[in-house]
């Protein structure tokens, strides 16, 4: 069964706390090859991350 996207962002969002199980990250990899929405959520988050990680290092 796939992932819903509110299911897909809250792994996005644990990806960023935890490693994901082997079930989760292909679970996750399927719904973002059909889901541009996500795979945009996514991206968003890690550029987000990023940019935290900059200030701190300033």
């Amino acid at each position: 069964m796939m992932l819903s996207c509110r299911e897909a962002s809250r792994l996005i969002s644990d990806a960023m706390d935890r490693k994901l199980s082997r079930h989760e990250q292909l679970s996750l990899q399927f719904h973002l090859l059909l889901c541009r929405n996500c795979r945009h959520f996514r991206q968003q988050m890690a550029t987000l991350r990023a940019g935290i990680r900059e200030g701190r290092q300033r």
